[in-house]
């Protein structure tokens, strides 16, 4: 079968939209170059349009196919990238189950909204928001459809990021977690070379890279324990390339060494890491190499590996890859002061750390999605009342 002209239009249109487009970053260590301005196609439109873009379909709707119509238009551009869906009584079984059938296969985020309603429905969209819990599936709010409104911003701002988040979590689940973590990269490493990323580089401007550190990582053993404390509280504890090379270095001593029957993972000063320094963002010489080396020196992987033998402690802000590479371990313990948030989707990115592996493990790919969405931090509290941790601290 031949290539339609149709086809041909949508390839070019995708190339100029930068789906496809190339960029001059052959220099190591220089940051990813922007588009020039004027060849930059704008994905999301601006606030005046946003309620424009975001629409509301009932389960009746939804069930007709109302969000089945293609995702990108001619011109390589998202449409409609988010609906919300009114998720209440009412509907017959026959439209419930056509519902399901079409949100299960949709390309676009749904965002279900309901007042404390239990539906089969709830699964299969990407997220539901509820003035209670009714289930993993269920953010509690006290606005579900303020805040769905919000979310869906998040989406329409940066939808590229957004929607390469929700096919990751909808199939990482059902992968081995080292190939889920290899998933996670080919799609992190994508969006580096988006336009989402680079207009979220061109507004941050440039920033002085971290000083060198004499010891990133402090590690010791006792008996049949290693400790290991991330060591740069001056800045939170970010993680940058020398941290994250000390702490794969440090956990695979445990893993060729059989005699060490514990490990034990902390972070000096306030904050257990505020997430991987701001500096380093673009500055591998293209996505290629980003995705090998995220794939090859992965901190996130050797704490799976070792299972049930290492506990990580966490306290203050836990942001980014503070939050994703816990959420790999077996155990997790959290102080009282602790705070977890997900702020990559408003950089045109994704969680790249595991973040889409360990944490849609422990608490569900729907409230992941509200995590990384909504951008703010979640108290202890409701971590561990979800599973993201598994206990708190002694005082």
């Amino acid at each position: 079968m031949g290539i339609s002209e149709r086809q041909v239009r949508l390839v070019r249109a995708a190339g100029r939209a930068g789906n496809f487009e190339m960029f001059d970053a052959s220099v190591a260590g220089s940051d990813i170059a922007p588009a020039p301005v004027s060849s930059r196609c704008s994905l999301a439109p601006g606030p005046d349009r946003l309620g424009e873009m975001v629409k509301t379909i009932t389960i009746a709707d939804l069930a007709d196919g109302a969000a089945h119509a293609p995702v990108l238009n001619e011109d390589g551009r998202l449409v409609d990238p988010v609906m919300l869906v009114d998720i209440q009584p009412g509907a017959s079984q026959h439209a419930q189950k056509r519902a399901r059938a079409f949100a299960e296969g949709c390309d676009r985020l749904l965002i279900g909204v309901t007042s404390n309603v239990a539906s089969r429905l709830t699964a299969a969209v990407d997220l539901t928001l509820s003035t209670a819990d009714v289930g993993c599936e269920t953010v509690a709010v006290a606005e579900p459809e303020r805040e769905a409104h919000e979310l869906a911003a998040a989406v329409v701002r940066n939808p590229q990021a957004a929607l390469s988040l929700r096919q990751l979590l909808r199939g990482n689940v059902r992968l081995p977690v080292r190939t889920a973590l290899e998933m996670e990269s080919y799609a992190y490493s994508t969006l580096l070379g988006g336009l989402e990323f680079r207009q979220w580089l061109e507004d941050r401007g440039p920033l002085a890279p971290m000083a060198t550190a004499d010891e990133p990582l402090l590690v010791g053993r006792t008996d049949d324990t290693l400790y290991i404390t991330l060591n740069r509280p001056e800045r939170r504890n970010a993680y940058g390339r020398e941290m994250r090379q000390a702490l794969c270095d440090a956990l695979r001593i445990a893993l060729v060494d059989r005699s060490v029957n514990q490990v034990v993972v902390d972070g000096a000063g306030r904050s257990f890491c505020a997430g991987g320094d701001l500096a380093e963002f673009g500055t591998t010489p293209d996505v290629a190499t980003a995705h090998f080396i995220r794939t090859t020196v992965s901190a996130g992987l050797l704490v799976h590996a070792l299972g049930n033998r290492i506990e990580v402690r966490v306290h203050g802000s836990c942001v980014g890859a503070g939050v994703e590479i816990p959420s790999l371990a077996r155990r997790v313990v959290a102080a009282a002061d602790a705070s977890f948030r997900l702020p990559e989707i408003a950089m045109g990115l994704i969680p790249g750390a595991g973040g889409t592996v360990g944490i849609p493990r422990r608490i569900g790919r729907w409230r992941t999605l509200h995590l990384a969405l909504s951008g703010q931090p979640l108290p202890a509290e409701t971590a561990l009342r979800w599973g993201l941790v598994d206990g708190f601290a002694d005082p």
